[in-house]
């Protein structure tokens, strides 16, 4: 395949011929995933910082839990058996337990209760916990209003997770409430795949290092962006800074970085530009292309290669070309280098509320606003006015993506479309 009128590119199969046509998404989302591997080193890590992160092997109770029969409320623990007959029942309180309290025996065989309050050990004498709404507290005397049955407020040992029951599968990546239940189990640590290292850099030599000013340069937006991503995804990041449109300077960084990186990510300059030197600076270097153009609006130069048999993302360097593009094979990516297959985004349902005069054969993303919610919670979107992959402006302003199908034209008011909706970190 072709970049620029005369430079040509070496695919995977060593042919130098121009690329029949455009990839579609899916094709190239399969040969995004071809390119990288689990990378399966584990590290153990503390409980506290394991949000995100994914487990590398089965974490299992290490006892019953509940770990003691317990009360399930506040009230008095009795003995069915010594409420004999019709009620009420009067019982003499033999103590009281709190949550925390290792209970002393109870003496004897004589009718008596104990005081209790949720989430204390139930005494091995007593079969059933009366709540205190059935129960009049007379202080040394207490007076039940209703029989219970044998286990009745009861959370018996072992009742909610087995011994040995898994907690955590297997690459299953860990969130909050996996945290809360580890630490519920007595875990303090846990063995979690090590984060994928990334690098990050730009090319363009009219951008602006961060922070700089100067005329007619622009400051650097996509190198933020993509390395927030990233660590958004899973990836320890490493930034690699601008790299200046110079073909020579382009193959010696790439030379330079050469398996360094597990994935490594770079924003401009794959398109077919006079100064558009990565195709060919990644292949002068020893870069293999196993992908470059998709049917895809915006974000259709994307580069997907590897250079010392480790993965190479090359995405557009307009910034919302470079955000769909991040979207849909750089965080898969990082996920499968993480120990972890995920979808590129998990896509629901909304009714359109504009129209959208467009040709077929390329999957169109467009940043798109909810205006409405119907009744059973389907939303009704907008698309905004500027679609500029130049800008995020719009994107900034959105709550999601729709999402076009390459085969479906024209969209109007009331069709159905995709659309994936921005979400809260993990």
């Amino acid at each position: 395949m072709t970049i620029g009128c005369a430079r040509r590119i070496t695919r995977e199969n060593g042919a130098t011929d121009q690329m029949d046509g455009d990839r579609s998404v899916r094709d190239v989302l399969a040969i995004a995933d071809a390119i990288v591997a689990p990378l399966m080193n584990a590290e153990c890590i503390d409980l506290r910082n394991a949000s995100g992160r994914i487990s590398a092997g089965q974490i299992r109770a290490p006892r019953p839990m509940p770990f003691f029969s317990q009360s399930a409320m506040d009230g008095f623990a009795v003995r069915t058996a010594d409420l004999a007959g019709h009620g009420p029942w009067r019982l003499p309180v033999a103590g009281t337990i709190a949550a925390g309290d290792r209970p002393d025996p109870i003496p004897g065989t004589e009718p008596a209760a104990m005081r209790i309050y949720t989430g204390a050990p139930v005494p091995g004498a007593f079969d059933a916990v009366v709540m205190m709404e059935h129960c009049r507290d007379d202080g040394d005397v207490v007076v039940v209003g209703i029989r219970p049955v044998p286990g009745e407020n009861i959370r018996a040992k072992g009742s909610d997770i087995a011994r040995d029951a898994v907690l955590v599968a297997a690459g299953i990546r860990i969130e909050p409430r996996h945290i809360g239940l580890l630490a519920a189990n007595g875990y303090t640590s846990v063995n979690v795949f090590k984060r994928p290292r990334v690098g990050v850099f730009s090319t363009g030599s009219e951008l602006l290092p961060n922070g700089a000013t100067g005329a007619a340069r622009i400051h650097d937006a996509n190198r933020p962006m993509l390395i927030a991503l990233a660590n958004r995804a899973g990836a320890d990041v490493v930034d690699l800074g601008i790299v200046d449109d110079d073909l020579a300077e382009t193959a010696r960084f790439f030379r330079g970085i050469a398996g360094r990186f597990d994935l490594l990510i770079s924003s401009g300059a794959a398109s077919i530009g006079a100064r558009d030197f990565v195709g060919q600076a990644f292949v002068e270097a020893g870069g293999t292309v196993h992908a470059w153009k998709v049917a895809l609006k915006p974000g259709k130069p994307i580069l997907l290669g590897t250079l010392d048999d480790r993965a190479y993302l090359g995405l557009p360097g307009n910034p919302l070309s470079a955000f769909v593009g991040f979207q849909l094979f750089g965080r898969r990516q990082i996920s499968r280098l993480c120990g972890v297959d995920e979808p590129h985004g998990a896509c629901g349902r909304a009714v359109a509320g504009f129209s959208l005069a467009r040709e077929s054969g390329r999957l169109e993303i467009i940043p798109a606003r909810v205006v409405s919610w119907s009744k059973e919670g389907v939303p009704t979107i907008d698309i905004a006015e500027n679609r500029s992959s130049g800008t995020l402006h719009a994107l900034c302003q959105a709550d999601g993506l729709a999402m076009i199908p390459a085969e479906q034209g024209s969209v109007r008011p009331g069709d159905v479309v995709e659309f994936v909706r921005f979400c809260s970190p993990r």
